[in-house]
């Protein structure tokens, strides 16, 4: 399974990241053009919303059994999820939880 979870980190990186590049491509480098265009509609916001609740969850739950464990790697997961998305973050963090076979 922790190959697996790698995978799809790797996967929810390159894949919304092509679709975030298209866009800054074709309307310039504006990062407030780009929220208000995930505000476009209710559908759009309620993506939004539900992504950001979403990770707010795992960033509780990070910081609560990185510290826990002190297994301090944990904490990539974080950035990972703002800057990229919890298609990233999630998978990753479960990859870096879980234990590697030696």
């Amino acid at each position: 399974m922790r190959w697996i979870f790698l995978a799809l980190a790797v996967w929810g990186s390159i894949h919304p990241m092509y679709y975030f590049i298209s866009w800054f491509n074709a309307n310039g480098y504006d990062l407030m053009a780009m929220v208000d265009a995930w505000h476009v509609n209710a559908a759009t916001s309620g993506l939004v919303w539900d992504l950001t609740i979403a990770a707010i969850a795992l960033t509780i739950w990070v910081l609560v059994e990185t510290v826990k464990t002190k297994r301090w790697i944990g904490f990539l997961a974080i950035p990972a999820t703002f800057c990229i998305g919890v298609s990233c973050g999630l998978p990753l963090y479960l990859f870096l939880r879980s234990p590697a076979k030696g």
